[in-house]
């Protein structure tokens, strides 16, 4: 598997591949979050430049599709992750596991945070099994706060969220 920073061309194949990974949650009556329209172009564009957008690759052969990608930002001195998907086909070898290692790797920053939904076997219970740990309220930080808030405006509180973290080296070697 290769991990890299997205090709400019690569970007509407990661809006596909965020699509394909919403599917799932329609089993568990959650088409609002499967029918959610991915990152707009300019956001992708926007990440791929400042080097905050990764892809997950088969190989390096020309034309080879992105089979996960992540997104991350910096929030609180911490490295964010704001999206991570990985193509249902694919599901089950690592990638994202793989993407949210070389986040951590490429940020240098002491932790790393993310929300998600507490009760997807793909989301919290995923990202438990990696070594993120669920913070309480009080723990938040005013990034992760104002990140929650946001989540709530869109209507994501439907389902129950979570926010975890995980300090950087803490990831389980198994």
């Amino acid at each position: 598997m290769i991990i890299r920073v997205p090709d400019p061309s690569d970007l509407p194949a990661l809006r596909a591949l965020e699509r394909a990974a919403g599917e799932p949650f329609r089993a568990l009556d959650m088409a609002r979050i499967a029918d959610d329209e991915p990152p707009p172009l300019a956001l992708l564009t926007e990440y791929q430049r400042a080097g905050r957008a990764l892809a997950a690759y088969d190989d390096e052969r020309p034309g080879e599709p992105p089979r996960g990608y992540l997104l991350w930002d910096p929030v609180d001195g911490c490295t964010h992750i704001e999206q991570v998907s990985v193509h249902p086909e694919r599901a089950h070898r690592g990638i994202g596991r793989a993407l949210i290692d070389r986040a951590e790797q490429d940020s240098g920053l002491p932790a790393l945070t993310l929300t998600t939904f507490a009760d997807v076997p793909w989301n919290a219970p995923y990202y438990a099994r990696l070594g993120f740990c669920r913070l309480t309220p009080a723990e938040l930080t005013p990034g992760l706060r104002a990140i929650r808030a946001h989540e709530a405006e869109l209507g994501l509180d439907h389902w129950p969220r979570v926010c975890m973290r995980r300090e950087a080296g803490a990831a389980p070697t198994t």
